[in-house]
């Protein structure tokens, strides 16, 4: 079975936020390009095309994508691949103020690079950055409670 064709299978059986995390994921590490995607959707029902405008070539991980449109379907502002000046290219950046790391354990794992994360997550704060950095396994089967997390370190700011 080619790309794409186990793609439409994943579209047709998955959720849709782990769908489109399958399909994000294959234009990240080049199994597939927008010919593929294009040949993907054209063999879809109507029911399934709305996932082709959510898609965005820029997530690195299915773990982004997920969190990435449930902050988006829950109606937060939600940017991937953000710079910034002092701190560096985070994974994401919520309503302009908090930072969210997809964190997986081949990218971060060791003290050294626990270290320099916690290190981004202090020129953050310095910036007035908030930063959450949920584990893969709470972003992909507790999406809500992620979400709501976030809701409520955004809401405790907005507060005297």
């Amino acid at each position: 079975m080619g790309v794409v064709d186990a793609l439409a299978q994943t579209v047709r059986c998955s959720p849709p936020h782990l769908a489109l995390a399958s399909i994000e994921n294959a234009l990240f590490l080049g199994k597939v390009d927008e010919a593929g995607i294009a040949e993907l959707f054209a063999g879809l029902g109507s029911g399934h095309q709305f996932l082709r405008a959510r898609i965005d070539p820029r997530s690195e991980s299915g773990q982004e994508t997920v969190l990435r449109a449930a902050l988006e379907d829950a109606g937060l502002r939600s940017e991937i691949q953000v710079v910034i000046p002092g701190v560096g290219r985070v994974d994401g950046v919520v309503e302009g103020r908090l930072i969210w790391e997809a964190d997986s354990r081949l990218a971060h794992d060791g003290w050294e690079l626990h270290v320099r994360d916690r290190d981004r997550d202090i020129d953050a704060a310095r910036l007035g950055y908030m930063s959450l950095r949920p584990a893969y396994n709470r972003t992909m089967h507790r999406t809500n409670e992620v979400v709501d997390a976030i809701r409520h370190l955004l809401d405790s700011t907005r507060r005297p």
